[in-house]
């Protein structure tokens, strides 16, 4: 079909699509009319996603988007909307009885239940772009029930959150206290099986996990390795070394001088005491080194009997320190644990939601719902729509031959000529003139 076509089915069926149009128009203007209007009413929470936890320090990061879509979730849970139906005093309204009494006998919904449907219903949440806003909103047939219903809806919701947070909180706090006791029941056990196993076998732990015999053989080494040291003694002093530099002078002089010449004998003099002076500090150098000797004579045998006594107990002292170890573990877990109940009770103890209340709402100055400025231009563009297609369908079922074209898809033959209508007083004018103004006036033309 082309445009000519198209245009010429909407002129000839041009009533029946102005009918369509009138029809929806003043339909939607007549249930516009007759259906009460809708009101909307708003208030805002900020959601603190991106600040940090003021007990644990946590921040959501990637969990944020869930964590929203879950606050987005509760506003329209029945724990909130409940809260709602009590806070606006729905649970006593007569109207709201009284309808509830006539609702159908199949719904078996507790009347809280069914106020809460209601609530639900006409509430929604949202998160504005491109913030941590939350704007939750509330459409009711009155404005005041509107703004009522939409701050009701912000502080329920706000202290559901907080009792959510705060159950969990405790929730995970006696789990942890269980898991406390049970750590601190596993610490006493631990140290008493280690303490029990210390008096059975004489082996103590000290403070950096050694025993005290193990403790005793490093000491022990660590004074034969100094009383070792010691007896290495110098072979030579100062006395010793001027005594063989005067004995060399002495030789030397004694080439050129006489043996009673004074010189010689003065030098000998001083020899001789000298040689007194180094034959002491060899005596006292051979009763040292006897004494060291014994010492570490001494200091050996005890050395080798505490390798001994430890290499014989070495089994039990690798059992002692997997015992340690074992204590070590337990008291770890335990103080973990209390510090995770604690962190937990402190959580619990916070009155902080992670919600900042922003505007409240305000009660709306014109309805949401009819929206004259949508609905009567919608229902025309709507009428004018639903004409087209009715006046399609219609020339589909009765086809009408009303140009060259439509002649042409029919009969498979040549066109030779138009003829049109003479102009009379019963002509037609105006627009349908004007129209066939456009189909192809090529009198006397023969197509081969």
């Amino acid at each position: 079909m082309s445009i000519i076509q198209f245009l010429r089915i909407l002129v000839a069926r041009r009533l029946l699509i102005l009918l369509a149009m009138v029809s929806v128009s003043a339909g939607a203007l007549v249930v516009a009319k007759t259906l009460p209007p809708r009101w909307e009413a708003s208030s805002r929470v900020m959601l603190n996603t991106i600040k940090p936890d003021p007990v644990t320090g946590l921040v959501l990061g990637a969990a944020a988007r869930g964590f929203v879509q879950t606050q987005l979730d509760l506003v329209t849970d029945y724990r909130v909307a409940g809260q709602v139906a009590d806070k606006v005093g729905w649970m006593s309204d007569p109207d709201l009885i009284e309808a509830y009494q006539h609702r159908s006998k199949n719904d078996d919904r507790d009347y809280r239940r069914w106020v809460a449907d209601i609530v639900i219903k006409n509430a929604t949440a949202k998160l504005l772009d491109g913030s941590n806003i939350m704007e939750i909103s509330y459409t009711a047939t009155k404005p005041r029930d509107a703004r009522a219903v939409a701050d009701a809806l912000r502080e329920a919701y706000v202290q559901t959150s907080f009792e959510l947070n705060r159950d969990d909180a405790n929730k995970n706090a006696t789990w942890y206290d269980s898991e406390t006791i049970k750590a601190k029941n596993e610490l006493d056990a631990a140290a008493n099986a280690k303490a029990q196993f210390e008096r059975e076998n004489g082996i103590f732990l000290q403070d950096d996990k050694t025993d005290v015999d193990s403790t005793r053989l490093h000491t022990l080494a660590g004074q034969a390795a100094s009383t070792g040291a010691t007896t290495i003694l110098p072979t030579t002093s100062a006395a010793s070394v001027q005594l063989a530099d005067l004995d060399a002078a002495i030789a030397e002089a004694s080439k050129n001088l006489g043996p009673n010449h004074p010189e010689l004998m003065a030098m000998k003099a001083r020899r001789a005491n000298l040689a007194a002076v180094v034959e002491k500090e060899r005596a006292a150098l051979q009763s040292s080194a006897g004494a060291d000797s014994a010492a570490l004579h001494n200091i050996d045998r005890a050395l080798k009997a505490q390798q001994s006594k430890v290499l014989a107990q070495s089994d039990k002292l690798v059992k002692l320190q997997q015992l340690q170890a074992e204590v070590d573990l337990r008291r770890d877990l335990f103080t973990k644990a209390s510090a995770r109940a604690a962190d937990y009770h402190l959580q619990a103890a916070v009155p902080d939601s992670g919600l900042t209340l922003l505007g409240s709402a305000t009660t709306p100055s014109s309805p949401k719902f009819p929206n004259m400025a949508l609905i009567v231009p919608g229902s025309i563009v709507l009428g004018f729509a639903m004409g087209v297609l009715v006046a399609l369908i219609v020339e589909f079922f009765a086809r009408r031959i009303r140009g060259p074209e439509d002649l042409r898809t029919i009969i498979d033959a040549p066109l030779i000529g138009i003829i049109e209508r003479p102009a009379g007083p019963g002509s037609r004018s105006g627009l349908a003139a004007r129209l066939r103004a456009l189909w192809p006036r090529r009198r006397n033309m023969v197509r081969a």
